[in-house]
């Protein structure tokens, strides 16, 4: 075996807390091993890009661009990377060419050097723009293989799409295997063909689920592979990546260079164990080995995203259900592979699939979106039954969807108007609207909050707090009970405050004489067939009729956006529209009266 430089690229500062923590990871958490891994001898770090734009609006309440910024001062001499879903770059569509353009310069000048860019459906035509802008910005373009297992997926198949790749100028090729789906013996097939058919670096992304990822990089390493994408072991392992210094240590000792200094891995990993125990709320419960994977395909982060889905409604014990119902859903989509969006897509279809008790009596507006052609060609036929039913007699989208999607760049530039400061403040608008416009509203009147982090168990006994903090339906909220009196035979009158706002609630017995009626945000309890509800909690998008309308059975009421995709909630009978309960932004739960039909 021939002896060869394996350089490392650490995912610490992105897929690895992404896949263990939810993506919570702050800034300034981040900043105090930056001198260390800055000196370690790492080709790249992996910082931005993936959920990080998104949890950083949404969550963190911190500007990402900054992040980026902050984190290129503190990281002079090391290459950062990013993970970019091409077309869709950040979000959960198709941009028009412009946004993109813009949004590579953008990244580029701000401080990343490798853009790691991939199509959901290994489509290459989705590809096109992003690369084309990372190449006129003079950085490193790799191109990406989503690596899943399916009847049509195999190994010449990958081959052709890296000569594509290859052929559009790409400087690397990397094999993304999202969720822990390769085996030694493909890992040394498709390393040794790449390097044999294509004069580029070939890189290795394997995360750790299935426990058989280690095995694939030593496999990998053999085979001839450049680069191999790790973790700190204070972040490693279950559904992130395997551990740097494992690696590191074994390579060193098989008499393979890897630049990287062990001392300062150590000093960095002390730092990041620490800093977990911070976010022990967002620990996910998938961090060891899930050979169920290898059944499923299910990557890790969507399994805890469905848990929580699940959970939410009351509903994780058919969890396994929903499990058996992913790749049944996926062979009708025409065998995508599972990563961001078509993860959603699927996963979502599916849960809806098994708690509407009927298969795709409610089809989702992205799965309609990905039947007609709008997310590029799926890697194999599709159901045509249902791609009947979603797309009706809509045209089927045969080109390059970016073709037929218009320049959008000055239009999105004035919706967001003056909140918008730079136009870096106009592409964080573009990804996520809604939360963008929020985060800027908010900046601009200085009230930026990241959600509150639970103080960290101290595992000994001590007085009962008032202080609470409660998830409800996915959304949180800081309680401080302050007082409570007896009002009636059957009601209390507890005095608190949510979210800093002092609130009075009156809670009443079901016996109470109202029949055991639930109340939910003011609205009642589904009871007969005219009432519209929703299968899933969510936000309301839109709603589409008002009281007195006359709807047909089946005819779309609203619009809810649940798990990041949308959905049309229809009618369920023929008749008028006696009452709207909802309002565009309601957050709603399963059950209630959200569209009253007579």
């Amino acid at each position: 075996m021939t002896k060869h430089k394996v350089h490392i690229t650490d995912v610490i500062l992105r897929d690895a807390h992404q896949s263990l923590i939810a993506t919570r990871m702050r800034t300034e958490d981040m900043l105090p091993a930056c001198e260390w891994l800055d000196q370690a001898g790492y080709w790249s770090l992996e910082c931005w890009g993936g959920a990080t734009f998104d949890a950083c609006v949404r969550f963190l309440k911190e500007d990402p661009w900054e992040r980026l910024r902050t984190l290129r001062a503190a990281l002079p001499n090391t290459r950062l990377q990013m993970l970019l879903r091409g077309q869709n770059l950040l979000g959960y569509r198709h941009y028009g060419d412009d946004v993109v353009e813009a949004f590579v310069a953008k990244a580029a000048e701000n401080g990343i050097d490798v853009f790691r860019v991939f199509d959901a459906l290994n489509d290459v035509r989705n590809l096109e723009t992003s690369i084309k802008a990372v190449k006129k910005a003079g950085k490193h373009a790799q191109g990406t293989l989503c690596y899943t297992v399916s009847p049509v997926h195999d190994t010449d198949a990958y081959l052709a799409q890296a000569q594509a790749m290859a052929d559009m100028g790409a400087d690397s090729i990397a094999i993304k295997d999202m969720a822990g789906l390769l085996t030694p013996a493909v890992t040394a097939e498709l390393v040794g063909k790449l390097k044999r058919s294509l004069d580029l670096p070939v890189f290795l992304h394997s995360h750790a689920t299935s426990g058989m990822a280690p095995m694939c990089q030593w496999a990998a390493m053999e085979a001839g592979v450049d680069h191999i994408d790790t973790a700190l072991s204070a972040f490693a392992g279950g559904t992130s990546h395997p551990p740097t210094e494992s690696l590191v240590a074994a390579l060193h000792d098989a008499g393979h260079d890897t630049g990287l200094n062990l001392e300062l891995l150590d000093k960095a990993t002390r730092h990041f164990r620490e800093v977990r125990k911070k976010y022990h709320q967002f620990e996910s419960a998938y961090n060891g080995v899930d050979t169920s994977v290898l059944l499923s395909q299910v990557p890790g982060g969507m399994m805890s995203n469905l848990a929580n889905q699940l959970k939410e409604q009351g509903a994780l014990d058919r969890i396994q259900e929903v499990f058996e119902e992913i790749p049944r859903v996926r062979q009708d989509l025409g065998f995508p592979p599972l990563v961001t969006p078509t993860s959603q897509i699927v996963g979502t279809q599916a849960v809806i699939n098994v708690l509407g008790g009927k298969r795709y009596d409610t089809i989702t507006n992205e799965v309609k979106k990905y039947l007609q052609g709008w997310y590029g060609q799926a890697p194999a036929e599709v159901n045509a039954e249902l791609q009947r039913r979603a797309v009706g007699r809509e045209e089927l989208v045969e080109e390059r969807p970016a073709n037929l999607i218009p320049r959008e760049l000055e239009e999105l530039r004035k919706q967001v108007g003056a909140l918008a400061q730079s136009d870096e403040d106009v592409l964080t608008y573009a990804m996520f609207p809604d939360q963008a416009k929020a985060f800027l509203e908010q900046r601009r009147d200085g009230t930026l909050q990241p959600e509150p982090l639970e103080p960290v168990p101290s595992g000994r006994g001590g007085p009962v707090s008032s202080k609470f903090k409660i998830t409800v339906h996915g959304e949180s909220y800081d309680i401080d009970v302050t007082g409570a009196n007896p009002s009636g035979e059957n009601e209390r009158r507890f005095y608190m405050t949510v979210d800093g706002v002092p609130e009075e609630i009156h809670l009443e017995s079901l016996d109470a004489g109202n029949g055991g009626e639930r109340k939910s945000g003011g609205r009642s309890e589904a009871t007969k067939e005219g009432h519209v509800t929703t299968s899933m909690p969510g936000n309301i998008v839109d709603v589409l009729v008002k009281e007195g309308d006359q709807v047909s059975a089946g005819d779309p009421v609203l619009i809810i956006e649940a798990m990041k995709m949308e959905t049309e909630v229809k009618a369920t009978i023929a008749g008028t529209v006696k009452a709207v309960a909802i309002a565009k932004g309601d957050r709603v739960v399963p059950g209630e009266v959200l569209v009253d039909i007579e």
